[in-house]
């Protein structure tokens, strides 16, 4: 089927923007059953929810995606300096064997490497035990929204 240059065909297309269709303002509230207020506030409630834990898991998902990159570059960099220190272990070792032997020159060295690993270990520890575990930040705030419009709606 042609359409003319310049018009699109949308009568056959539903697009729904947001998380759910926008309630029409039907009857007054007077009009209504206590009965079907509560199912609509259940249903509505009901949906919120759901609205809440999809915004939840989009919210993990994004900042799993992220981390996942980052950890990925610090694996990379990590590398990089592992074979860097190895090198650098090394040019230690060649240049104390020059004042003593050999293999008093790699035991000093050694020594030197495990007492920066373990302070190193101690500070990492601290710093882990310290850090929070990882919240959906978008979906918290929007709980604590929706919370509170329940709440100043009981108010009224």
């Amino acid at each position: 089927m042609s359409h003319p240059t310049g018009s699109t065909r949308t009568d056959d297309l539903s697009v729904q923007h947001g998380p759910g269709p926008v309630a029409s303002p039907g009857p007054k509230r007077t009009d209504e059953s206590v009965g079907q207020l509560v199912s609509q506030l259940t249903e509505q409630m009901s949906r919120l929810v759901r609205d809440e834990v999809q915004l939840a898991k989009i919210d993990l998902t994004e900042k799993g995606k992220k981390a996942g990159i980052g950890l990925g570059m610090f694996t990379g960099a990590g590398l990089m300096a592992f074979f860097g220190v190895g090198a650098l272990v090394t040019t230690a070792i060649l240049a104390l064997s020059h004042a003593v032997s050999g293999w008093l020159a790699a035991l000093i060295v050694a020594v030197v490497l495990f007492a920066i690993a373990a302070v190193l270990g101690l500070i990492g520890k601290k710093e882990v035990q310290q850090a929070t575990p990882p919240v959906p930040q978008a979906a918290v705030d929007g709980i604590k929204q929706d919370v509170q419009a329940v709440k100043e709606g009981f108010h009224r």
